[in-house]
């Protein structure tokens, strides 16, 4: 059965407002060519990748798709979407063994985690919005579906794989409420564009309401894939840490801080714990290390440490100076503090202390991941603190250790309760997967 072709775009999208975001984009550039210059330097955080994401393919890296194969093109922005993408790519590929999954990113961060965990013959950079970058990419992959995990709407990608045919399925969609008023502000650009959507998977009731709202059509809440991720497995570096770590020393680990979130939460930590911090992007490290040997308490970090470990003594504090290593290290937290919420910056995603059976604490500013902590509050499975309240949590659960482990097994219940969205998600993406249309240049 052949596939359905999508909706023919409206013209007041392809002309007038087209040419306006991409004049809108074209001067955004040129308005910041300074900022761009400084991180394009060989140190610069954006010099890996770019010229991808400008539409040259790394040949001699990546593998290039034979005549014929099934492709698909699975874009997930950072470490959280490509974290969450893990489950349904190793179901792909063991429902489509002669299928190749190719997997981009935006991040430099998450460009590191999928590489590991899907191999660099398979994983690049996103291109950015220009109708010539975006067409190199499908020109070379042919994919036979591109999915886009989480709402990552690119008003030139959308067009550019409608105009070849290419079907396009989101999952795991959200709107959050932060972003919501923008779309609706917006809503006579994105309502021509999501309705070239094959397929809308949404985390919950409400974001498929509001991408209906928007034009998605018969977006569908189907639930959350990062419940779906296993707890992660013991490493080397894991079991050298405990053996490490002085018996009975309460362990903290901050993970995924952001800027500025260390310096508020380190005079409110206890100092008789060994805490391990782990900033959230590696271009912060010198300058959390910087912070921590202002504190005046012994600290190292931990690439310099497993090259000669030491035994670790209440009070030390350690530096997770590296890219991949967190999850696994949240197996030795007594109390695990997920970053990111502390300056109301959207919060990060508290599943993998979770998963592990550890409490967990976050900040007031969670609205990135509204589902997750609504459902793991509703459990009584989390706590929620800000800086006033943040000592006294902490200090509550390390002198009640009892507590403090039924709060982590019932947060542990609700990420197996909650799972089961890959299998659901897989169900819906495989009947978009029909033989590719010959490819067009576009106009």
């Amino acid at each position: 059965m052949n596939r359905t072709p999508p909706p023919r775009l409206l013209p007041s999208v392809t002309t007038p407002l087209l040419t306006l975001y991409s004049a809108a984009l074209v001067l955004a550039l040129a308005a910041t060519a300074p900022w761009w210059l400084r991180e394009l330097r060989p140190a610069g955080k954006y010099r890996e990748g770019f010229a991808e994401r400008l539409g040259r393919i790394p040949r001699r890296r990546l593998h290039a798709p034979a005549a014929g194969e099934v492709t698909l093109w699975i874009h997930a922005v950072s470490v959280g979407e490509v974290l969450a993408a893990v489950p349904l790519v190793a179901a792909l590929r063991s429902a489509l063994p002669h299928a190749r999954c190719y997997v981009s990113t935006t991040t430099r961060t998450g460009q590191q985690i999928a590489r590991a965990r899907f191999g660099a013959d398979s994983v690049f950079y996103y291109p950015a919005d220009f109708a010539f970058a975006v067409r190199a990419w499908l020109r070379f992959l042919r994919p036979s579906l591109v999915v886009l995990v989480e709402s990552e709407f690119w008003p030139r990608f959308l067009i550019e794989a409608a105009r070849t045919g290419v079907p396009v399925a989101v999952i795991n969609a959200r709107i959050s409420d932060r972003s919501w008023p923008r779309y609706q502000r917006l809503a006579a650009l994105w309502r021509p564009l999501l309705g070239t959507l094959s397929l809308v998977l949404a985390q919950s009731d409400r974001d498929a309401q509001r991408l209906r709202a928007l034009g998605a059509p018969a977006a569908s809440a189907i639930g959350n894939l990062k419940y779906d991720l296993p707890p992660p497995l013991p490493t080397p570096l894991l079991d050298q840490l405990r053996q490490a770590i002085q018996a009975g020393a309460p362990v903290l680990v901050c993970g995924s801080t952001l800027a500025g979130e260390e310096a508020l939460l380190l005079p409110l930590l206890p100092e008789h714990t060994v805490t391990l911090l782990a900033p959230r992007h590696p271009e912060r490290f010198d300058e959390v290390a910087a912070l921590l040997q202002a504190s005046g308490r012994p600290w190292s970090p931990l690439s310099l440490w497993r090259r000669d470990p030491q035994p670790i003594a209440p009070g030390t504090l350690l530096l997770l100076d590296s890219v991949g290593e967190l999850a696994p290290l949240y197996a030795l937290a007594q109390v695990a503090i997920v970053g990111g919420g502390f300056l109301h910056a959207g919060g990060h995603n508290p599943l993998e202390p979770a998963s592990l059976g550890k409490p967990v604490v976050i900040g007031t500013g969670y609205a990135n991941f509204l589902e997750i902590v609504t459902t793991l509050r509703a459990a009584d499975a989390i706590r929620i603190a800000g800086l006033p309240e943040i000592q006294q949590t902490i200090a509550h659960l390390l002198a009640d250790p009892a507590q403090a482990a039924a709060l982590g097994e019932r947060a542990r219940a609700v990420c197996a309760a909650s799972s089961g969205a890959t299998s659901r998600v897989l169900s819906a993406l495989l009947p978009l997967l029909q033989p590719q249309p010959a490819l067009g240049t576009g106009a």
